[in-house]
């Protein structure tokens, strides 16, 4: 949220003292309602900056924590993993200040700093004041943490200025304010020849107690620096100082200043919300209003030219430019998101939860993404029933985790990095769909937030068309905030990752089809193709009997010669955990087709076959479904083709070759799997949907999303025609 007050108040404790006392301090801080403590490095006493804001940010939950440390203090580099590191660990409270004897070295720890806090950048070499060769960057902190400029020294005002998010100046104990008036006037100035606004810089004074003040002559002293941009006041008390002052001073003289604080912002000295720098401001793109962000998102969302915008433009396989990611972090802030995407139709609009999509669909360029992954909460809600309620943020491997201590398990795919959302809205082929079918098929309820900003329950009972069309074609009704889950009791279940060498693939494909429609429910494989040749079987047995999942499995290591083998019991938390979360960096950035067919015949082994020898496919994958899946009835939901026992992908790297090798399959299909199809026009969407479904889903589109704000996922809405209304 934005700041509803303009005037900040801070403590800085001080570092020649008892340590207990100063963190004792901090914490009377936080609870009076200061905004901020500061830790300088005292040179002397019980440690540096870092070691005592360590200990606040364990002792404390809210209030902001910075240092101010001198540039050669420590290697810069260190200095911002140490900076980034409790970051992390405060939840996104801390500011970094700067200072030192030379101005230019402070410039350039700057510089190195925030780049090495983009962990998706490449090595940090830089030559100067502080010497870098070959540093890898990261971590990335929990947020963008601003950096201060501290001193009053005109050089280091000068370098405020110019690359600072912000200045802080010091009021001594028998100071007046003239001299920090004119370094405020100095710092505006060199703001503006460096092309920047000043309304980007912080303004920070620490003030040292005036203990024989009263309320009205603290106004008066401060009051001219409030009416020069300075909003943050940082109070250095003793360390002893009793709750009482620091009450008094936040009663009587903090609000006094908010109306100079007021006068600042008319005169365009101050924003009265977060300020991006000039340098990210020129990274905007056109089209969007970012002035007109509502003050809720604005403190969370992530534009080109941010610190975090390399690690959210992207997703999992796909790259992207979007101009604006949303990141709500509550349902009113998603509905506020809708209504920002509403004022923007003629810009793209993606929505995210974790981040994986194949389609990528869930980027863009130059448009605005919606990124709900933070609405990631997991909860049982009637343990008897089964009952769960999970946020479309979190991510598949999380909630198996959550499940485990229960013995549970819900089907989810086959990779624990995938986000919620996107998978239980469009269907949910995992590993133990042939048992116990569908991830949509144990949905009970969804929460959304429709085209028009209300807030919707939809079930069996209650707004039950949508509910229908949620499973299966969700993504184009709105954005699902919540889901409630009955799952499957799931002790532990038998893991198999097989490797065969194929020296005939359409008879090995053909034998993995029979062998799998004879196998029982139980099991469930999903087999791979890669370039090498070989075959890999990955199959999941719902059983953790050791007969059962060796009787179950034989078949299968019949097929051909093996080269590999592994068979263990485990949760099935473990194996959505087997591999490890990789960052977002577009990886692959693959083409991928996808198909249903009813029965892995000889002639669709054969046509598998085929497609392969074309070179066109580097990654080829058939998912066996059937089962329980194919007991929900075709119309229940909007994922109606329910006799298929397979679903192929295939990846490639270029459109037009792997179409022509997917001309061999093709002839074989009965309809598509959209989460693996990096197609998006309306013949994939007819593919997906029969017409009867297609119909119906059209008929709730215009009802629920007149405007087609949810476009640009398999968009279900009629195309237009030559002369048709828009």
């Amino acid at each position: 949220m934005v700041h509803e007050r303009l005037i900040r108040l801070g403590v800085e404790l001080d570092g020649r003292g008892d340590p207990a006392a100063a963190v004792e301090l901090a914490a009377t801080a936080e609870r009076v309602g200061y905004d901020l403590v500061v830790a300088a490095d005292a040179g002397e006493g019980f440690g540096d900056a870092w070691t005592t804001l360590s200990w606040v940010a364990g002792r404390t939950e809210r209030i902001a924590l910075a240092a101010l440390t001198d540039d050669g203090a420590r290697p810069s580099t260190v200095l911002a993993r140490s900076t980034a590191g409790l970051d992390l660990l405060s939840g996104g409270r801390v500011t970094l200040g700067l200072s030192g004897d030379d101005p230019a070295a402070v410039a350039d720890a700057v510089a190195v700093v925030r780049r090495m806090w983009d962990p998706l950048a490449p090595a940090v070499h830089r030559e100067g004041h502080h010497r870098v060769r070959g540093a890898e960057p990261g971590p990335a902190p929990a947020h963008e943490v601003p950096v201060w400029v501290s001193g009053d020294d005109s050089g280091l005002v000068e370098v405020a200025g110019g690359v600072g998010d912000g200045w802080v100046g010091r009021l001594g104990p028998a100071e007046g304010t003239e001299p920090l008036l004119e370094r405020l006037d100095a710092l505006r100035r060199h703001a503006d020849e460096a092309g920047r606004d000043v309304r980007e810089l912080r303004r920070v004074v620490r003030a040292f107690d005036r203990e024989s003040f009263t309320a009205q002559q603290w106004v008066e002293c401060l009051r001219p620096l409030a009416e020069h941009g300075v909003t943050t006041f940082v109070l250095r008390v003793g360390e002893w100082a009793p709750v009482e002052r620091l009450e008094w001073f936040a009663d009587e003289v903090g609000p006094a200043l908010e109306e100079s604080a007021r006068r600042a912002v008319e005169a365009g000295l101050v924003a009265d919300r977060p300020f991006r720098r000039s340098a990210v401001r020129a990274q905007r793109r056109p089209g969007i209003d970012y002035d007109g962000l509502p003050d809720s998102l604005v403190g969370t969302a992530v534009e080109p030219g941010d610190l975090g915008y390399s690690g959210v433009r992207s997703t999992y396989l796909r790259g992207g430019r979007p101009g604006l990611v949303l990141r709500p972090q509550t349902v009113a802030e998603v509905v506020d998101a809708v209504a920002f995407a509403r004022r923007h139709r003629d810009v793209p609009l993606g929505v995210r939860s974790g981040g994986h999509g194949i389609s990528g669909r869930s980027t863009n360029d130059g448009g605005l993404v919606i990124d709900v992954g933070a609405l990631n909460r997991i909860e049982v809600i009637d343990e008897a029933r089964r009952l769960v309620r999970i946020g479309p943020g979190a991510r598949w491997k999380q909630v198996a985790r959550a499940l485990q201590p229960h013995g549970w398990a819900l089907s989810s795919g086959d990779y624990g990095g995938v986000g919620v959302g996107g998978l239980a809205t469009a269907g949910g082929i995992g590993f133990l769909g042939r048992k116990h079918g569908l991830t949509i098929d144990h949905l009970r309820a969804v929460e959304m937030v429709l085209a028009d900003g209300s807030v919707v329950r939809a079930t069996e009972q209650e707004n039950a068309e949508l509910f229908w069309a949620a499973r299966g074609a969700g993504a184009n009704f709105g954005i699902a905030t919540a889901f409630e889950f009955v799952v499957d009791e799931v002790p532990a279940v038998g893991w198999a990752q097989l490797g065969f060498d194929v020296a005939d693939p359409a008879a090995f494909l053909a034998d993995f089809g029979r062998v799998t429609t004879a196998a029982p429910r139980e099991t469930t494989p999903f087999l791979v193709f890669g370039r090498s040749g070989m075959a890999h079987v990955m199959a999941m047995v719902d059983s953790d009997d050791p007969d059962v999942i060796v009787s179950q499995l034989q078949p299968f290591a019949q097929i051909a010669p093996m080269v590999q083998q592994q068979v263990v019991i485990a949760p099935y938390a473990d194996v959505m955990d087997m591999y490890p979360d990789a960052p977002h960096q577009a990886a692959g950035e693959p083409i991928a087709r996808s198909g249903l067919v009813d029965d892995l015949t000889p002639e669709v082994a054969a046509a598998s076959a085929r497609l392969m020898n074309t070179g066109a496919v580097h990654f080829f994958q058939i998912r066996s479904i059937g089962g329980a899946v194919s007991d929900v009835a075709p119309d229940a939901t909007a994922f109606a083709h329910r006799r298929a026992r397979f679903q192929i992908t295939a990846m490639g790297a270029d459109d037009a070759s792997l179409d022509r090798a997917w001309n061999h399959l093709s002839p074989y299909l009965n309809g598509t799997y959209l989460s693996f199809d990096t197609r998006t026009g309306p013949e994939q969407v007819a593919e997906a949907f029969p017409a009867a479904t297609l119909d119906r889903l059209r008929s709730l589109k215009r009802e629920l999303d007149p405007t087609t704000l949810f476009r640009d996922n398999f968009n279900v809405a009629a195309p237009l025609t030559a002369g048709s209304a828009t």
